[in-house]
């Protein structure tokens, strides 16, 4: 008999914050660790949380899109992903709300493959389908582009 997958999970953790900038984050086996950097405070042991968010979108794109590549039979070969983001940090800075707080992210996936451009777009689209993180980002408003590109093979 197949095993069951519930379709949605809970997830539950306990940080510790042993300093205003530093939080401790038990995930699985893993100790997690946010922090800023020592110009601000910090003891820079970890990314910011706001580094940190963008971490997890380049991270959720790599993982959603080679599953995808997978499901459709594409090899995207070695892949190396280019990240440019635009942060409003006037929040972070208690200067104003800030609606929008990423108004621009732009990913370039560079897939060195024997795939065709019009294959890694096919991922892309399926990708841009089912990334958690992208969704967040785009449901908050931000602009994001995620371009695959086809290079040198």
């Amino acid at each position: 008999m197949a095993m069951k997958v519930k379709p949605v999970v809970t997830y539950r953790t306990t940080a510790q914050c042993p300093t205003h900038a530093r939080t401790e984050i038990p995930i699985r086996d893993l100790d997690v660790v946010v922090d800023e950097p020592v110009e601000r405070g910090g003891t820079n042991l970890g990314p910011s949380p706001t580094e940190t968010a963008m971490a997890a979108l380049i991270a959720c794109t790599n993982v959603i899109g080679h599953k995808n590549a997978h499901r459709l039979g594409i090899d995207l070969g070695a892949v190396t992903i280019d990240a440019k983001c635009r942060l409003d940090r006037r929040g972070v800075l208690m200067e104003e709300e800030i609606d929008v707080p990423f108004p621009e992210i732009e990913l370039t996936v560079n897939c060195e493959t024997p795939a065709s451009q019009e294959e890694l777009t096919r991922v892309g689209e399926e990708t841009a389908k089912y990334c958690a993180i992208a969704k967040l980002f785009e449901a908050a408003g931000t602009d994001l582009t995620v371009n695959w590109v086809k290079t040198n093979h």
